[in-house]
């Protein structure tokens, strides 16, 4: 597996705790399924897997307070269904359906990120791993992505640069801190009903460590 870095700011974030169940919350960096969903948005193909392995912080870690209106509905799928058969009302009224829900997010933020790329052979025989490298190299490096990489929720859009010499760039903020449990990403082996699974996270010297998928220390 090669390992790549990106660097991804906005002037807001919002990685949403699951615990919260009214209130939008924030966990204090960024989670590593947010950063996977970066990369995907830039290169997903069914034979490349992602894999995070260490967040950076690059601003210091700050708060804000927003009221959004928020649509509280979804277009169902039966109804999308009917509609194709060419019957139904598929329509949703925003009026209707319109909610103000609070939120705390974090605002001002810039996370370098490192992932390696995993190749699986087996899904695409006649590929190899260097065509897939090369072709992330190729449209992160022109700021090319299929949809705009978000910063936890759709509405907060990162700003994203490959970095290829770390060694040149920003160093981390001097600060360590523990975060407590954080959710490292979604176990999709049974696609209708993903289960969280959760870490021990800590900030030290301004960079969380990501431990592997299949590491003890991941837990469902």
């Amino acid at each position: 597996m090669k390992t790549f870095c990106l660097e991804l700011a906005g002037p807001y974030a919002c990685f949403t705790r699951p615990e919260m169940k009214v209130e939008r919350v924030s966990y204090d960096v960024m989670t590593p399924s947010a950063a996977r969903a970066c990369f995907e948005a830039i290169l997903w193909k069914p034979a490349v897997r992602w894999h995070i392995r260490r967040i950076e912080v690059l601003k210091p870690i700050r708060w804000i307070n927003l009221r959004r209106n928020e649509v509280s509905a979804v277009v169902s799928t039966r109804n999308v269904e009917i509609a194709m058969r060419g019957g139904g009302d598929l329509a949703l009224y925003i009026e209707d359906e319109r909610q103000q829900r609070a939120g705390l997010f974090l605002r001002d933020v810039a996370y370098r990120v490192h992932a390696d790329l995993e190749f699986k052979r087996e899904l695409d025989p006649e590929a190899t791993a260097v065509k897939y490298q090369e072709m992330f190299e190729r449209r992160a490096g022109r700021g090319q992505c299929v949809n705009q990489p978000y910063l936890g929720c759709r509405e907060f859009a990162a700003a994203f640069r490959q970095i290829s010499d770390v060694s040149t760039e920003p160093t981390p903020i001097d600060e360590t801190r523990d975060l407590g449990f954080m959710l490292h990403d979604l176990d999709f082996t049974n696609p209708s009903d993903p289960q969280p699974r959760f870490f021990r996270a800590a900030m030290r010297g301004g960079v969380v460590d990501v431990p592997a998928w299949d590491s003890g220390e991941v837990r469902g």
